[in-house]
């Protein structure tokens, strides 16, 4: 099957035109808002039985009264499950649940995140973006991995924020350097794909492949520690740029765009063609050579964020700071 017909505009309900879920159960994190949301309800419109992840239930059960509709209407499902990744105690919790009700999974989607938080620490003290984003999922992934069939995914959200920064896994919590919002993210985003490329080396000889997607620019509440002038700031910066090569102005994706590159990387694209890669705009990307300028919109990936020696080391360090070894 050709995946490749698909591009930054495509949405979720043209990535599944003619695929059929239904028997496929799929758990995403993050279903609360945004990406989350229109995520489980694409795929339960095509039959799936979803599993939703989140924080606050109260708040998701509010926010997916949508994707309850579709999933009655298409013969899907969809079961909220509580999940908070800034608390491991929550997060093995969740896991066991899962384990202990048995059903077997054909796709994780790790959708959840936060970014350019103010400094913090999970209830575990670690850095809030490098916990919550990274080792939250390092945890709940690999505890619920024995749940995979032959044949499933793992899709990590990551993002083009991966070139702010390669992990640092002499300092994760920033004890020696000082806190920057956006190098913190980047930390956590490197991680997220470093992540997808360890798991997916462990698990490829049962048939259980990883990938790490990014889905592009959009307004969601993913960006609420950033204020509007921030914000447009960084747009002017782009348009500046963008015009300086001769292209038109940058305008976000709406949502049903910017989660058209999970539910195509988890149910579209063949395993091989993305296992161990890093996916945007419905294909995989290219590696970008450090020394390449390119703007925070461009495509690609720094080589860094694939690397398997660096992803061996953050799982080694991961499975430290967690204290639990997978």
């Amino acid at each position: 099957m050709t995946t490749n017909r698909f591009g930054a505009r495509s949405t979720t309900d043209e990535v599944l035109s003619g695929v059929n879920l239904r028997g496929k159960r799929i758990l995403v994190t993050g279903a609360s808002a945004g990406l989350g949301i229109e995520t489980a309800r694409a795929l339960v419109a095509h039959g799936a039985q979803v599993i939703g992840a989140a924080r606050d239930l109260t708040k998701a059960e509010g926010a997916t009264t949508e994707v309850r509709k579709a999933a009655a209407t298409n013969g899907g499902s969809f079961d909220l499950i509580e999940l908070d990744l800034a608390n491991l105690k929550s997060v093995r919790a969740s896991a066991d649940s899962l384990l202990a009700n048995g059903e077997p999974l054909d796709v994780i989607i790790a959708n959840a995140g936060v970014m350019a938080t103010p400094f913090g620490h999970t209830a575990d003290g670690f850095e809030t973006q490098f916990g919550t984003n990274h080792l939250g999922h390092f945890v709940f992934v690999n505890k619920i991995a024995p749940l995979l069939r032959a044949g499933g995914r793992v899709i990590n959200l990551a993002s083009s924020g991966h070139r702010f920064a390669n992990v640092n896994l002499e300092d994760p919590g920033f004890e020696k350097t000082t806190y920057e919002p956006f190098v913190a993210y980047g930390r956590s985003k490197t991680a997220n794909i470093l992540f997808s490329v360890a798991f997916d080396l462990r698990h490829r000889d049962r048939g259980v492949r990883a990938a790490a997607v990014h889905p592009g620019g959009i307004k969601t509440e993913l960006g609420r520690h950033m204020g509007s002038d921030q914000l447009q700031g960084m747009v002017d910066a782009i348009n500046k740029q963008l015009a300086s090569e001769g292209k038109g102005p940058f305008e976000f994706k709406t949502i049903p765009q910017g989660a058209a590159t999970s539910v195509w990387a988890a149910v579209v694209a063949s395993a091989d063609e993305i296992g161990a890669k890093y996916c945007e705009n419905c294909h995989v990307s290219e590696i970008v050579p450090d020394d390449r300028v390119i703007t925070p919109i461009s495509e690609g990936i720094r080589g860094y964020a694939l690397d398997p020696k660096t992803a061996e080391a953050l799982w080694k360090k991961s499975e430290e700071l967690v204290g639990e070894k997978f």
